[in-house]
Protein backbone atom coordinates (compact mmCIF):
# COMPACT_ATOMS: atom_id res chain seq x y z
CA UNK A 1 0.00 0.00 0.00
CA UNK A 2 1.43 3.12 -0.83
CA UNK A 3 2.16 5.72 1.92
CA UNK A 4 0.35 9.22 2.53
CA UNK A 5 2.12 12.02 1.87
CA UNK A 6 3.89 13.49 5.36
CA UNK A 7 2.42 16.47 5.03
CA UNK A 8 -0.95 15.54 5.02
CA UNK A 9 -0.76 12.96 7.36
CA UNK A 10 -0.30 15.96 9.90
CA UNK A 11 -2.44 17.98 8.29
CA UNK A 12 -0.32 20.90 8.03
CA UNK A 13 1.27 22.64 4.83
CA UNK A 14 4.64 22.31 3.26
CA UNK A 15 5.99 25.95 5.21
CA UNK A 16 4.79 24.78 8.87
CA UNK A 17 7.39 25.70 11.44
CA UNK A 18 8.42 23.42 14.12
CA UNK A 19 5.66 24.23 16.35
CA UNK A 20 2.94 23.42 14.22
CA UNK A 21 4.56 20.46 13.39
CA UNK A 22 4.61 19.70 17.24
CA UNK A 23 1.09 20.71 18.33
CA UNK A 24 -0.37 18.48 14.69
CA UNK A 25 1.60 15.68 15.94
CA UNK A 26 0.71 15.75 19.86
CA UNK A 27 -3.05 15.57 18.63
CA UNK A 28 -2.87 12.55 16.57
CA UNK A 29 -0.70 10.56 18.63
CA UNK A 30 -3.26 11.43 21.55
CA UNK A 31 -6.17 10.74 19.44
CA UNK A 32 -4.71 7.26 18.17
CA UNK A 33 -2.69 6.42 21.11
CA UNK A 34 -2.91 2.46 22.19
CA UNK A 35 -3.55 3.03 25.51
CA UNK A 36 -6.45 5.14 24.25
CA UNK A 37 -8.19 2.60 21.69
CA UNK A 38 -7.17 -1.27 23.02
CA UNK A 39 -6.91 -3.47 20.53
CA UNK A 40 -7.67 -1.36 17.82
CA UNK A 41 -4.91 -2.04 15.08
CA UNK A 42 -5.82 0.93 12.86
CA UNK A 43 -5.55 2.98 15.30
CA UNK A 44 -2.46 1.83 16.56
CA UNK A 45 -1.32 2.15 12.78
CA UNK A 46 -2.43 5.59 12.33
CA UNK A 47 -0.42 6.42 15.55
CA UNK A 48 3.06 4.43 13.93
CA UNK A 49 2.14 6.83 10.43
CA UNK A 50 1.87 10.13 12.31
CA UNK A 51 4.91 9.39 14.25
CA UNK A 52 6.74 8.80 11.39
CA UNK A 53 5.37 11.78 9.66
CA UNK A 54 7.07 13.37 12.21
CA UNK A 55 10.25 12.13 12.70
CA UNK A 56 10.93 13.23 8.65
CA UNK A 57 9.49 16.78 9.16
CA UNK A 58 10.83 17.49 12.07
CA UNK A 59 14.50 16.65 11.24
CA UNK A 60 15.38 19.98 8.63
CA UNK A 61 17.54 17.82 6.65
CA UNK A 62 15.55 14.30 6.53
CA UNK A 63 12.87 17.17 5.34
CA UNK A 64 15.31 18.73 2.62
CA UNK A 65 15.39 15.29 1.48
CA UNK A 66 11.79 14.56 1.36
CA UNK A 67 10.88 17.52 -0.07
CA UNK A 68 13.35 17.16 -3.05
CA UNK A 69 12.26 12.49 -3.65
CA UNK A 70 9.73 12.30 -1.52
CA UNK A 71 9.20 8.83 0.24
CA UNK A 72 12.17 7.38 -1.94
CA UNK A 73 14.11 8.78 -0.17
CA UNK A 74 14.12 7.10 2.33
CA UNK A 75 13.81 3.72 0.70
CA UNK A 76 16.89 2.17 1.56
CA UNK A 77 18.61 4.53 3.57
CA UNK A 78 17.03 2.52 6.71
CA UNK A 79 16.11 5.05 10.10
CA UNK A 80 12.19 5.80 10.73
CA UNK A 81 11.78 7.98 7.80
CA UNK A 82 11.85 4.30 5.83
CA UNK A 83 9.37 2.97 7.91
CA UNK A 84 8.98 0.37 10.52
CA UNK A 85 8.69 2.17 13.68
CA UNK A 86 7.77 0.07 16.65
CA UNK A 87 6.07 1.32 19.80
CA UNK A 88 9.50 1.07 21.38
CA UNK A 89 11.21 3.32 18.81
CA UNK A 90 8.28 5.64 18.91
CA UNK A 91 8.49 5.98 22.32
CA UNK A 92 12.32 6.31 23.10
CA UNK A 93 12.66 9.22 20.63
CA UNK A 94 8.97 11.10 21.42
CA UNK A 95 8.37 10.34 25.05
CA UNK A 96 9.49 13.40 26.36
CA UNK A 97 6.98 15.60 24.44
CA UNK A 98 3.82 14.20 26.64
CA UNK A 99 6.46 14.52 29.95
CA UNK A 100 7.96 11.48 30.31
CA UNK A 101 10.18 9.44 28.74
CA UNK A 102 7.48 6.74 26.91
CA UNK A 103 5.13 3.94 27.69
CA UNK A 104 1.40 4.90 28.92
CA UNK A 105 0.65 8.59 28.85
CA UNK A 106 -3.03 8.57 29.36
CA UNK A 107 -2.88 5.97 32.14
CA UNK A 108 -4.54 3.00 30.85
CA UNK A 109 -2.62 -0.09 30.42
CA UNK A 110 0.75 -1.18 31.76
CA UNK A 111 3.91 0.08 30.26
CA UNK A 112 4.39 -2.15 26.92
CA UNK A 113 8.66 -1.54 26.58
CA UNK A 114 10.24 -4.52 27.66
CA UNK A 115 13.55 -3.72 29.69
CA UNK A 116 16.40 -2.53 28.27
CA UNK A 117 19.33 -0.95 29.15
CA UNK A 118 20.87 2.35 27.53
CA UNK A 119 21.11 2.86 24.06
CA UNK A 120 24.01 3.31 22.10
CA UNK A 121 25.25 5.94 20.37
CA UNK A 122 25.41 6.69 16.71
CA UNK A 123 28.37 6.39 14.75
CA UNK A 124 29.76 8.99 11.70
CA UNK A 125 31.69 7.58 8.63
CA UNK A 126 32.69 9.13 5.48
CA UNK A 127 32.71 6.95 1.85
CA UNK A 128 34.51 7.95 -1.06
CA UNK A 129 32.97 6.86 -4.05
CA UNK A 130 33.89 7.07 -7.40
CA UNK A 131 31.93 7.98 -10.72
CA UNK A 132 31.53 4.21 -11.54
CA UNK A 133 30.50 3.27 -7.84
CA UNK A 134 28.04 5.79 -8.13
CA UNK A 135 26.52 4.87 -11.66
CA UNK A 136 26.26 1.26 -10.58
CA UNK A 137 25.85 1.00 -7.22
CA UNK A 138 28.62 -0.85 -5.11
CA UNK A 139 29.30 -2.83 -2.02
CA UNK A 140 31.76 -1.82 0.76
CA UNK A 141 33.53 -3.57 3.11
CA UNK A 142 34.48 -1.16 6.20
CA UNK A 143 36.34 -1.59 8.92
CA UNK A 144 35.03 0.73 11.74
CA UNK A 145 36.08 1.35 15.63
CA UNK A 146 33.08 0.66 18.17
CA UNK A 147 31.28 -0.59 20.83
CA UNK A 148 30.49 -4.13 20.88
CA UNK A 149 28.18 -6.48 22.74
CA UNK A 150 30.44 -8.20 24.68
CA UNK A 151 30.89 -12.15 24.11
CA UNK A 152 31.66 -13.05 27.07
CA UNK A 153 28.34 -11.95 29.51
CA UNK A 154 26.51 -11.88 26.29
CA UNK A 155 25.82 -8.22 26.68
CA UNK A 156 24.65 -8.22 30.21
CA UNK A 157 27.49 -6.26 32.11
CA UNK A 158 27.26 -9.71 35.00
CA UNK A 159 30.39 -12.12 35.67
CA UNK A 160 27.74 -14.67 35.65
CA UNK A 161 23.72 -15.43 36.61
CA UNK A 162 23.82 -15.50 40.09
CA UNK A 163 25.66 -11.87 40.20
CA UNK A 164 21.78 -10.46 38.85
CA UNK A 165 19.00 -9.71 40.51
CA UNK A 166 15.99 -7.96 39.83
CA UNK A 167 15.87 -4.08 40.31
CA UNK A 168 14.24 -3.25 43.25
CA UNK A 169 13.48 0.47 42.20
CA UNK A 170 11.55 -0.77 39.29
CA UNK A 171 10.86 -4.00 40.21
CA UNK A 172 12.36 -5.28 37.00
CA UNK A 173 10.70 -3.38 34.45
CA UNK A 174 13.10 -1.14 33.73
CA UNK A 175 10.97 2.36 34.01
CA UNK A 176 8.87 3.97 36.77
CA UNK A 177 5.74 5.27 36.32
CA UNK A 178 4.48 8.40 37.90
CA UNK A 179 0.21 9.75 37.53
CA UNK A 180 -0.81 13.26 37.52
CA UNK A 181 -3.99 14.90 36.89
CA UNK A 182 -4.40 17.15 33.87
CA UNK A 183 -7.45 18.84 31.87
CA UNK A 184 -7.31 15.65 29.74
CA UNK A 185 -7.88 13.81 32.72
CA UNK A 186 -5.36 11.02 34.39
CA UNK A 187 -2.07 10.92 32.94
CA UNK A 188 0.63 8.44 33.61
CA UNK A 189 4.38 9.25 32.33
CA UNK A 190 7.26 6.36 32.32
CA UNK A 191 10.42 7.21 32.44
CA UNK A 192 14.28 5.19 32.43
CA UNK A 193 14.70 3.95 36.25
CA UNK A 194 17.35 5.75 37.44
CA UNK A 195 18.93 3.15 39.42
CA UNK A 196 19.24 0.40 36.51
CA UNK A 197 19.46 2.42 33.49
CA UNK A 198 16.69 0.65 31.94
CA UNK A 199 18.30 -2.66 31.96
CA UNK A 200 15.49 -3.81 35.16
CA UNK A 201 18.35 -5.34 36.87
CA UNK A 202 20.99 -5.18 39.34
CA UNK A 203 24.34 -6.35 39.13
CA UNK A 204 26.10 -7.60 42.11
CA UNK A 205 29.45 -8.70 40.22
CA UNK A 206 30.68 -7.27 37.11
CA UNK A 207 31.95 -9.05 34.05
CA UNK A 208 36.10 -9.46 34.27
CA UNK A 209 36.10 -8.79 30.19
CA UNK A 210 33.55 -5.38 29.72
CA UNK A 211 33.80 -4.26 33.54
CA UNK A 212 30.17 -4.18 33.50
CA UNK A 213 29.63 -2.33 30.48
CA UNK A 214 27.90 -5.03 28.48
CA UNK A 215 30.20 -4.16 25.75
CA UNK A 216 33.86 -3.79 24.46
CA UNK A 217 35.71 -1.61 22.28
CA UNK A 218 37.35 -2.80 19.08
CA UNK A 219 37.40 -2.66 15.42
CA UNK A 220 34.36 -4.49 13.24
CA UNK A 221 34.28 -4.79 9.37
CA UNK A 222 31.02 -3.29 8.42
CA UNK A 223 29.24 -4.66 5.01
CA UNK A 224 27.53 -1.50 3.34
CA UNK A 225 25.22 -1.63 0.12
CA UNK A 226 25.36 1.88 -1.38
CA UNK A 227 22.90 2.23 -3.84
CA UNK A 228 23.45 3.72 -7.29
CA UNK A 229 22.57 7.25 -8.35
CA UNK A 230 23.83 8.79 -4.31
CA UNK A 231 25.28 12.16 -4.73
CA UNK A 232 28.11 14.22 -2.93
CA UNK A 233 27.08 15.38 0.68
CA UNK A 234 24.09 12.56 1.22
CA UNK A 235 24.05 10.64 4.22
CA UNK A 236 22.82 6.84 4.37
CA UNK A 237 21.93 5.30 7.69
CA UNK A 238 22.19 1.48 9.12
CA UNK A 239 19.80 0.44 11.60
CA UNK A 240 21.77 -0.93 14.62
CA UNK A 241 25.32 -0.76 13.65
CA UNK A 242 25.93 1.99 15.29
CA UNK A 243 28.09 1.25 19.10
CA UNK A 244 26.38 -1.64 21.04
CA UNK A 245 23.94 -0.66 24.12
CA UNK A 246 24.79 -0.50 27.61
CA UNK A 247 24.33 -3.70 29.09
CA UNK A 248 21.74 -5.33 26.61
CA UNK A 249 20.53 -1.87 25.20
CA UNK A 250 19.68 -1.51 21.14
CA UNK A 251 22.46 -0.30 19.33
CA UNK A 252 22.58 2.86 17.72
CA UNK A 253 22.49 3.74 13.82
CA UNK A 254 25.59 4.11 11.49
CA UNK A 255 25.32 7.25 9.98
CA UNK A 256 27.16 6.66 5.97
CA UNK A 257 28.17 10.37 4.74
CA UNK A 258 28.93 10.08 1.19
CA UNK A 259 31.91 11.83 -0.43
CA UNK A 260 32.26 11.63 -4.68
CA UNK A 261 36.05 11.40 -5.56
CA UNK A 262 37.02 14.08 -8.35
CA UNK A 263 36.93 11.88 -11.90
CA UNK A 264 40.11 12.61 -14.25
CA UNK A 265 37.77 13.85 -17.37
CA UNK A 266 34.31 14.34 -16.15
CA UNK A 267 31.94 16.24 -14.44
CA UNK A 268 28.32 15.63 -12.90
CA UNK A 269 25.58 17.75 -12.93
CA UNK A 270 22.87 16.05 -11.00
CA UNK A 271 22.22 12.78 -13.19
CA UNK A 272 24.42 14.50 -16.44
CA UNK A 273 27.99 14.10 -16.92
CA UNK A 274 30.15 16.23 -18.84
CA UNK A 275 33.34 16.34 -20.89
CA UNK A 276 35.08 19.27 -22.07
CA UNK A 277 36.30 18.47 -25.58
CA UNK A 278 39.38 20.34 -27.30
CA UNK A 279 39.69 20.54 -31.13
CA UNK A 280 41.93 22.69 -32.98
CA UNK A 281 40.51 24.58 -35.94
CA UNK A 282 41.31 21.89 -38.59
CA UNK A 283 39.25 19.19 -36.51
CA UNK A 284 36.50 21.72 -36.32
CA UNK A 285 36.55 23.45 -40.21
CA UNK A 286 37.20 19.65 -41.91
CA UNK A 287 34.93 17.29 -39.25
CA UNK A 288 36.31 14.43 -38.04
CA UNK A 289 35.85 11.30 -35.72
CA UNK A 290 36.63 11.73 -32.00
CA UNK A 291 37.34 9.10 -28.69
CA UNK A 292 35.52 10.49 -26.25
CA UNK A 293 35.94 8.86 -22.46
CA UNK A 294 32.65 7.43 -20.70
CA UNK A 295 31.76 6.04 -17.42
CA UNK A 296 31.46 2.95 -19.60
CA UNK A 297 34.33 3.03 -21.58
CA UNK A 298 35.47 5.05 -24.61
CA UNK A 299 32.72 5.96 -27.55
CA UNK A 300 33.47 7.10 -30.79
CA UNK A 301 31.43 10.25 -31.87
CA UNK A 302 31.38 12.28 -35.11
CA UNK A 303 32.20 15.91 -35.82
CA UNK A 304 30.82 17.28 -38.32
CA UNK A 305 32.37 20.03 -40.58
CA UNK A 306 32.18 23.72 -39.75
CA UNK A 307 31.03 22.40 -35.90
CA UNK A 308 31.64 25.96 -34.19
CA UNK A 309 33.19 26.52 -30.36
CA UNK A 310 30.55 25.91 -27.75
CA UNK A 311 28.49 23.29 -29.36
CA UNK A 312 27.11 20.51 -27.17
CA UNK A 313 26.92 17.54 -28.41
CA UNK A 314 24.42 15.27 -26.26
CA UNK A 315 25.12 11.35 -25.60
CA UNK A 316 21.88 9.79 -24.28
CA UNK A 317 22.01 7.55 -21.46
CA UNK A 318 25.47 8.08 -20.82
CA UNK A 319 24.89 9.73 -17.70
CA UNK A 320 24.34 8.56 -14.15
CA UNK A 321 20.66 7.10 -12.90
CA UNK A 322 18.50 8.99 -10.36
CA UNK A 323 18.81 7.53 -6.76
CA UNK A 324 15.49 4.75 -6.33
CA UNK A 325 13.72 5.77 -9.73
CA UNK A 326 13.63 5.18 -13.28
CA UNK A 327 15.84 6.95 -15.81
CA UNK A 328 19.69 7.90 -16.08
CA UNK A 329 20.70 10.91 -17.29
CA UNK A 330 23.07 12.21 -20.23
CA UNK A 331 26.52 12.77 -21.24
CA UNK A 332 26.99 16.17 -22.74
CA UNK A 333 30.12 16.98 -24.63
CA UNK A 334 30.89 20.42 -24.59
CA UNK A 335 33.62 21.58 -28.04
CA UNK A 336 36.32 23.86 -26.99
CA UNK A 337 38.46 25.42 -30.01
CA UNK A 338 42.34 24.45 -29.20
CA UNK A 339 44.60 27.80 -30.09
CA UNK A 340 48.06 26.93 -30.50
CA UNK A 341 50.31 29.71 -27.94
CA UNK A 342 53.17 29.34 -30.45
CA UNK A 343 53.41 29.24 -34.06
CA UNK A 344 56.56 28.76 -36.88
CA UNK A 345 57.32 31.11 -39.47
CA UNK A 346 55.66 29.05 -42.07
CA UNK A 347 52.54 28.23 -39.92
CA UNK A 348 52.24 32.05 -39.25
CA UNK A 349 52.40 33.01 -42.77
CA UNK A 350 49.87 30.96 -43.81
CA UNK A 351 47.24 31.57 -40.87
CA UNK A 352 48.17 35.64 -42.22
CA UNK A 353 47.23 34.41 -45.63
CA UNK A 354 43.78 32.47 -44.77
CA UNK A 355 43.26 35.69 -42.32
CA UNK A 356 42.49 38.02 -45.11
CA UNK A 357 40.27 35.53 -46.60
CA UNK A 358 36.52 36.05 -47.05
CA UNK A 359 35.52 32.67 -45.97
CA UNK A 360 37.20 33.16 -42.71
CA UNK A 361 35.95 36.46 -41.25
CA UNK A 362 32.98 35.44 -38.26
CA UNK A 363 30.02 34.98 -39.98
CA UNK A 364 26.30 34.78 -37.57
CA UNK A 365 24.19 32.82 -39.91
CA UNK A 366 20.83 32.63 -38.99
CA UNK A 367 19.77 29.86 -36.70
CA UNK A 368 23.34 29.93 -35.04
CA UNK A 369 22.76 29.50 -30.82
CA UNK A 370 24.25 32.73 -29.46
CA UNK A 371 25.75 31.76 -26.01
CA UNK A 372 22.47 31.79 -23.55
CA UNK A 373 20.71 29.94 -26.02
CA UNK A 374 23.61 27.01 -25.61
CA UNK A 375 23.64 27.26 -21.87
CA UNK A 376 19.46 26.85 -21.63
CA UNK A 377 20.12 23.67 -23.86
CA UNK A 378 22.72 22.54 -21.68
CA UNK A 379 21.07 22.64 -18.70
CA UNK A 380 17.80 21.68 -20.19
Amino acid sequence: MAKRDYYEVLGVDKGADENKLKKAYRKLAMKYHPDQNPDNQEAEEKFKEAAEAYDVLSDPQKRERYDQMGHRAFDQTGGFGGGGMTMEDIMNQFGGMFGGGGGDFFGGGGARRQPRGERGSNLRIKVALSLEEIANGVTKRIKVKRQTTCDVCDGSGAKDASSVSTCTTCGGAGVVRQVRSTFLGQMATTTTCPTCSGSGKMIKSNCNNCKGEGRVYGEDTIEVNIPAGVEEGQQLSMRGKGNAGRRGGPAGDLLINIEEKPHEFLQRDGQKLIYDLHLNFADAALGTSVEVPTITGKVKIKIPAGTQSGKIFRLRGKGLPALQAYGTGDQLIHVNLWTPKSLTKEETALLEQMRDMDNFKPKLEKGDKGFFERMKEYFS
